[in-house]
């Protein structure tokens, strides 16, 4: 498959208001010829580097499968992505010690998809969400999780261990999107647990028609002004990244 995106990330009412910088991170990377990598990392508001937190997460993550993949076509196994998950809190906890802070002040979500030839990888820890397209029905991936308390959830950096969910799927979506909590109100229904087909089909109408591959600039700018509107913000004060992949 030949696959196209847009994706933007876009500061929230609240954050601006408060004076607090965007804490979402995204990243999209195409790997060799046979797979696409995409990420969304939301830092936690209340923790101090909770932005820096998210960047770390995408960064260390895209490296870490574009590394494995130059080398080896197979993914890699549970045990390895566990692994790659206690490397990356390893980072966090001496980043943590040499700025005299704590691992909850870098903490952060995670919901990542790798597409491959012939399966389809999802990680997920927190209150972003996966969603896919097969047919015309749009399937929910990753569900948010949320914590024992209201508005409170789980991340990288919990101890003693994240609740990291694994799961690989048949390759039978020809359209994904990955978006932090900030969207979700806008791009789920919560009461039948589902992907709100309303929301995405215009939004995605767009990347499939458009020519070319890889990263649409002009898609991406339209779609980061559609999450800034007073429209969208009027639903929701978070920060909201949204990435929307064909593969039409």
């Amino acid at each position: 498959m030949v696959w196209k995106w847009a994706s933007a990330s876009v500061i929230g009412t609240s954050h601006i208001r408060s004076g607090h910088k965007l804490q979402d991170a995204c990243a999209v990377s195409r790997i060799g010829y046979s797979a696409l990598f995409a990420v969304v990392s939301d830092g936690a508001g209340s923790a101090e580097f909770g932005a820096y937190g998210a960047w770390l997460t995408c960064r260390f993550l895209t490296v870490r499968f574009r590394e494995r993949l130059r080398t080896n076509p197979d993914l890699p196994s549970d045990e390895e992505l566990m692994d790659w998950i206690d490397d990356l809190r390893d980072l966090i906890f001496t980043l943590a010690d040499r700025r005299n802070s704590v691992p909850r002040q870098f903490a952060a979500t995670l919901a990542a998809v790798l597409i491959s030839t012939d399966e389809v990888l999802t990680l997920h820890i927190g209150d972003s969400a996966i969603v896919a397209r097969k047919g015309t029905e749009w399937e929910t991936m990753c569900w948010p999780e949320n914590g024992e308390y209201a508005s409170t959830t789980y991340f990288i950096t919990d101890s003693p261990a994240p609740r990291l969910n694994i799961q690989r799927w048949q390759h039978i979506y020809d359209a994904y999107a990955l978006f932090s909590d900030g969207v979700g109100d806008l791009a789920l229904s919560h009461h039948e647990k589902t992907a709100h087909s309303p929301f995405f089909e215009p939004m995605m109408r767009p990347i499939d028609n458009a020519s070319g591959e890889g990263r649409l600039v002009k898609l991406s700018n339209q779609l980061a002004t559609f999450l800034g509107s007073p429209s969208v913000c009027e639903r929701t004060d978070d920060d909201k990244t949204l990435i929307l992949i064909s593969g039409k």
